[in-house]
Order: C-alpha cells, then structure tokens, then sequence
C-alpha cells in the first residue's frame, strides 16, 4: 500500500470529490484523476480510482435506482463499449505523457465547456438531440472515462439536450458509468495495473469515497451548486493546464 503523506493529501480531497460527483453532482469526477496525477503517474491515478469508482457506483445506483432513461442506455452503452477498446490501446500503447497530455486537455475542455454551460444547453435543445449524436457521445465518454476517468462532458452534451428531470438525469448518468466502469476492468487487468500496492491503497480510501457520495446525495437535492460548480471548474482549467503543459513537455524533451 502506498504510505507517503503527499500521495494522501491529494488522494483524500480526489476521491471526496469523485464521491460528490457520483452523489449527484454530475462532472466533478473529471477532477479525480487529475488532481491524482500530481502525485503518481496518470496510469496508475486512473487505476487506484478504478476499484474506489466501483464501490462508489454501487451506493448511487441504489441512490437513484427508480429515477432512469432505459432508451437512452440502449443507444449509448454499445457506442461506450467501442470507446473504451480504442482508450485502452491509446494506454497500452503511447507514452504515458500523451496519457497526460489527453488528461489535461479533456479537463481544460470540460472546465471552459461548463463556464458557459447554459449557452452550450440553449443550443443543444433548439438543435434537439439526434440518435446519431447520442451514440458519437458516447463513444469519446467511453474513450474518455477509459483513459482518465472523465466521460462525464460528453455524456452530458446528448442527456442535457434531453433536458431530463434531475433525478432522471442523474440516474441515467449513474447508470450509465456503473456499467462503463464495469465494462473497463478487463482492460484494466490486461494493462496490469491492479497490482497489489494499488488494490490495497485502494480498500484504505474506501471509507471515504462511501461517505462522500452519500453526502453527495443528500446535498444534491437539498442545496444549489451554481457558485460552487464555478469554483470548481476554474480549478480545474489550472490543474487542466498543469497536466497539458506537462504532458507536452515531457513528450519533446
């Protein structure tokens, strides 16, 4: 098990956060990996989260059990399956720093992306969702939650457009990245990356990420984010820049 304090310092505050995310508050988990990756390589940050994301997923799915879009999972799941095959070979076979470079842009696109949320929403429903565009979607979400954890944007960019009820936006959601999860943990085995240090690093931040999604749920129905998700974004367009500009560095060097 990893024991260094730095490693903790940074692991605690990402899992809490991922927690927040899979309680309800839909996007924040794109920060897990990233603020993961200041300590311990990319890689391995997306595969100590792996096993913590399961746990976490099992509490928001019975959260949100009776609050879903059974269509919308029908269109996307298969798309998210293609995704997650082309991300596992971008890991198996490029330098971790392309890892990092990939990484760090998906977080400055979600954040800026988010900035102007409600531009982005306005023009997704006069537009209107198309099946085509749900399942284009879902293949970058599955690419992208395979390599950093972070399909939540382009999820977002087809069930927004459906302009769900809250409930049934998370529970899609929920739903969705539950089985996308489960559907990359092959890939993971093959990778080799469930090794002892990170499973047992893993089990120790269990606790955490049960309680934070638990308090995710309870604060989701109960306060408004708006300021808070500003907050969070405009961090996450500096960490997204750090692990970009890094990436890029250490790939001409």
């Amino acid at each position: 098990m990893i024991t260094d304090l730095y490693f903790y310092l940074a692991a605690i505050p990402a899992v809490i956060i991922v927690g927040l995310s899979k309680g309800g508050f839909a996007g924040l988990g794109v920060l897990g990996v990233p603020i993961l990756a200041l300590v311990v390589s990319p890689v391995q940050a997306a595969s100590i989260l792996m096993p913590i994301l399961l746990v976490q997923d099992a509490v928001s799915v019975w959260n949100f059990r009776r609050a879903l879009d059974v269509g919308t999972l029908k269109l996307m799941l298969p798309g998210a399956v293609i995704g997650i095959t082309a991300g596992f070979l971008l890991a198996a076979y490029v330098k971790v720093a392309a890892v990092e470079l990939a990484i760090g842009v998906v977080a400055l696109a979600f954040g800026a992306q988010r900035l102007w949320a409600s531009r982005a929403i306005t023009l997704a429903v006069k537009d209107g969702p198309h099946p085509w565009v749900g399942f284009v979607c879902a293949v970058v979400s599955g690419f992208t939650s395979q390599i950093a954890h972070a399909g939540g944007p382009p999820f977002q960019v087809y069930a927004l457009s459906k302009r769900f009820p809250r409930d049934v936006f998370i529970g899609t959601s929920v739903v969705f990245f539950a089985t996308v999860n489960w559907l990359k943990v092959p890939a993971y085995f093959a990778l080799g990356q469930f090794t002892r240090e990170n499973l047992l690093t893993s089990l120790a931040l269990v606790p955490v990420a049960i309680a934070s999604t638990l308090f995710g749920t309870w604060v989701v129905r109960r306060v408004s984010t708006d300021r808070f998700f500003t907050i969070v974004y405009i961090l996450l367009l500096l960490l997204g820049a750090k692990l970009a500009w890094d990436g890029a560095q250490n790939l001409l060097s």
